[in-house]
């Protein structure tokens, strides 16, 4: 282990997973303090994260991305992180989901290379790193699954992301208040399947996952 991360991250990893309903395998929770020591030996640097203190990484990055596994469906094998920044939650979805293909979508240069070593680091076959306005990316096949942690408005986040999906793509919006307000101007051809309220170990303030389909 890094000397950055410590026995007191790895607990709070594992003792917060647990609360999450999962159960890390020793690889996967290896993985992701690996992450972890990248995320903050990189953040020094790069400014992937405004969370500087690396105590309040785990919960922040690492439980927060981990709060949503629960609703990625097993059978839905395409994900797409959009804005991903310094990868949350779409390399945690890589390491929990090895037989899944995840991409990582940032416009940003200094924030898709660090999602490159990570990729390189911790040896994720199963991970893509694209550096592009998402308006502008052309998948060869539309993603069964879409999600984006604190990316933009929903109005955003739906028109932009759009021609990546299908009627069978679901879409992932995380967010901390309930976007009541953003809701409203949901484009017409999306419509909400279902909201959800988390509570991540560690984590003071209101989390809630939204996942939506395109109606059209």
């Amino acid at each position: 282990m890094s000397s950055m991360v410590t026995d007191k991250h790895a607990e709070e990893l594992s003792t917060g997973a647990r609360a999450l309903g999962l159960e890390l395998s020793a690889a996967q929770q290896e993985q992701l303090l690996a992450y972890l020591a990248l995320l903050i030996k990189w953040n020094k640097a790069y400014n992937l994260t405004a969370v500087r203190d690396p105590d309040e990484m785990v919960s922040r990055h690492l439980l927060d991305s981990l709060s949503v596994m629960a609703f990625i469906h097993s059978d839905s094998p395409r994900w797409l992180d959009v804005g991903s920044g310094g990868g949350m939650p779409g390399i945690p979805l890589a390491i929990l989901h090895p037989g899944k293909n995840v991409t990582v979508l940032d416009s940003n240069g200094k924030k898709t290379r660090f999602l490159t070593q990570v990729k390189l680091e911790l040896k994720l076959d199963n991970l893509t790193v694209i550096h592009k306005r998402v308006e502008e990316f052309q998948p060869e096949l539309p993603f069964t699954g879409i999600i984006s942690r604190a990316f933009s408005s929903m109005e955003n986040f739906t028109n932009w992301t759009r021609h990546l999906g299908d009627a069978q793509t679901q879409w992932l919006a995380m967010k901390g208040l309930h976007p009541a307000d953003e809701l409203v101007a949901l484009p017409a051809d999306f419509k909400v399947d279902s909201e959800q309220a988390l509570t991540v170990p560690g984590c003071q303030g209101q989390r809630h996952l939204l996942i939506l389909r395109r109606t059209a």
